[in-house]
């Protein structure tokens, strides 16, 4: 277990006290806690990509639990705000919604061959999510500017995800098409060489079979006739 891992681990065993918290608006500070708690497993996300580039310790198993780890945080703060009413479940069903399609992609992308990278589009909205989070925390306390801007940045977040999952979709369609058209071509080759080594093999089979035909003949004609040699007279 290296150092980006075990962040990332620590990120998702965040995720149920910052639920808790979130949901437990008698608490002193309440936004407080929930704001340090949310921007500490935040700041995973950021320190542990950097120490995997630094360290070069980048595993399967990080690029497999860090998307996890973004998604279930970032889902789980919203889900707790709609719960507070503090964010329109519309919107949230939009985000959440965009992180399942884009991770089904990437899974056929995977069984395809091909990866999707991550777009800035996408990386911009992980920021925009976490502002957005972080605002409509403050929110529920506090007047002013602080609501119309959470709000604010909630629909920069809706405007992100869908952009990004239309960028992640055309970029999946555009690589699944060459994977299929590749794909046909190579199985068409094989096809077409199949095809040529069965007529080479006909063709072998066909000329044994005139060569047998003319040892055959040969040696028939070599016996002696019947009644070619004449007797005593």
């Amino acid at each position: 277990m290296n150092l980006p891992n075990a962040l990332t681990l620590a990120r998702i065993f965040l995720i149920p006290f910052i639920v808790v918290v979130l949901l437990t608006t008698r608490l002193p500070y309440w936004d407080v806690w929930g704001v340090s708690l949310f921007l500490g497993a935040a700041l995973t996300d950021l320190l542990d990509g950097y120490f995997a580039r630094r360290r070069k310790q980048i595993t399967t198993l990080g690029r497999l639990l860090d998307p996890i780890a973004d998604k279930l945080l970032i889902s789980a703060a919203l889900i707790s705000l709609v719960q507070l009413g503090l964010a329109p479940a519309w919107m949230v069903v939009i985000i959440i919604g965009r992180e399942f399609a884009v991770s089904g992609l990437r899974s056929i992308a995977a069984r395809e061959g091909f990866t999707i990278e991550a777009s800035r589009l996408g990386k911009g909205k992980m920021v925009s999510q976490v502002a957005a989070v972080v605002g409509l925390i403050l929110a529920r306390n506090h007047g002013g500017w602080i609501p119309t801007v959470a709000n604010l940045l909630l629909w920069a977040v809706v405007f992100f995800a869908l952009v990004s999952m239309a960028h992640y979709f055309t970029g999946f369609w555009s690589q699944i098409d060459s994977s299929i058209k590749h794909r046909e071509h190579r199985r068409l080759q094989l096809r077409e060489r199949r095809r040529l080594i069965m007529a080479e093999l006909r063709e072998l089979r066909r000329l044994h079979k005139i060569r047998s035909q003319r040892r055959r003949a040969r040696r028939v004609a070599s016996l002696p006739k019947i009644g070619s040699v004449e007797g005593p007279s």
